[in-house]
């Protein structure tokens, strides 16, 4: 076992927390959405990501990184207070919903992502029974279907029937990679 810095405890302890988000929303996400092609997906990621969980748990019993009971705890009530947030709709569950759900995991999952490049980064191969590299590979998979389920809900979210902008629908009609005139700010 390593010497474990305090910074890196705080570190696992923080991505832990936000890995009992995860696996609350991805079954509260899977939940809604049962009995549906998206249910069945949700189904399979939601194993994988508490998969993710349980193998960041794994590590820092590895290193002996004492938990951090309160953040956890913390992070599992945040999650359910999460669920009172609007979503278009006085009561259940709505197009809105779904989409801010998948946005959501898809944040939480790239941020798991960057958690195992940054271990490999630091420790490549030295932490025996840990892959870094296989890790951030299956994290950046599961972003890549997060993301085209999350696009694939988008127009429903947040338009309304008869309701599209014309320039929405114009540069919806344009080719693949074309930005209509438009520079995107964050390139």
């Amino acid at each position: 076992m390593m010497a474990v810095d305090k910074r890196l405890s705080i570190y696992l302890n923080d991505h832990l927390a936000g890995s009992t988000i995860g696996v609350e929303l991805a079954r509260r996400t899977r939940a809604s959405n049962e009995g549906t092609p998206l249910g069945d997906y949700l189904k399979r990621l939601t194993s994988e990501i508490q998969a993710d969980r349980q193998t960041l748990q794994r590590l820092i019993a590895e290193l002996g990184v004492r938990r951090d009971l309160l953040k956890a705890l913390g992070a599992w009530v945040a999650e359910k207070l999460a669920r009172l947030k609007l979503n278009g709709q006085l009561r259940g569950y709505s197009p809105l919903s779904r989409f801010l759900e998948l946005e959501s995991l898809y944040l939480g999952i790239t941020g798991k992502r960057e958690l195992w490049r940054a271990l490999q980064y630091t420790f490549g191969n030295d932490v025996p029974g840990f892959d870094f590299e296989q890790l951030g590979h299956r994290a950046e998979r599961q972003a890549a279907e997060v993301e085209e389920h999350r696009l694939g809900v988008a127009e429903a979210a947040l338009v309304t029937a008869g309701s599209k902008p014309v320039a929405a629908t114009e540069a919806k009609a344009e080719p693949p990679g074309s930005h209509g005139g438009r520079r995107d700010t964050w390139n």
